[in-house]
């Protein structure tokens, strides 16, 4: 089981920054230049112009240049920010969240648990959903299925997570619009 975000679900990160931030016109990415999955990162890169944002990014390699990564995206006037995911950034996303704060960034992240951490929001495939599923081919092979018989199946559904204390601290009012659309609201 895999997830290949392509072009059109990058966008939404951007667009529901968009519908929170009316006018954001820059936003800043951070990108763990580890990272191997580089057709998710080109896919953030190539839906900002669509919904009419310029990037300003900076790349991680260990969790003593995320502070800097911020200052990075925060000096190139981005108005907000999406924190790409991977091991590394996911191990520090309580730093992560933090220094959003500190820059006065509202950030957006790809699974809950960054706003679990005092993320702002997130929007990602249902992990829990895809942990449930890959039980059933971990099952299919120990009853003697061939792996490489298996088909490759991409995440179907996928979860808005709002948190709206790290909103209030921001000074931010989440809109009606995308508090209806959450699957999770944590207050």
């Amino acid at each position: 089981m895999a997830w290949d975000p392509d072009p059109a679900i990058a966008e939404k990160y951007f667009e529901f920054l968009k519908e929170l931030i009316p006018g954001l016109q820059r936003a800043g990415v951070i990108i763990d230049r580890a990272q191997p999955n580089t057709v998710y990162q080109n896919a953030g890169v190539q839906a900002a112009p669509k919904v009419g944002l310029t990037l300003y990014h900076a790349e991680v390699g260990a969790p003593n240049e995320i502070e800097q990564a911020f200052a990075i995206v925060a000096r190139g006037g981005a108005q907000a920010v999406f924190v790409h995911g991977s091991a590394v950034l996911f191990t520090e996303r309580r730093q992560i969240a933090a220094l959003a704060a500190k820059h006065r960034l509202p950030a957006i992240y790809h699974a809950k648990g960054w706003v679990e951490a005092g993320g702002l929001m997130s929007y990602g495939p249902d992990l829990v959903d895809i942990w449930r599923r890959t039980a059933s081919y971990v099952d299919r092979i120990l009853k003697g299925a061939k792996p490489g018989d298996l088909p490759v199946e991409q995440a179907t559904k996928f979860e808005l997570v709002i948190n709206l204390k790290t909103a209030k601290a921001l000074g931010l009012t989440i809109p009606q619009s995308l508090l209806q659309r959450a699957d999770q609201v944590i207050e």
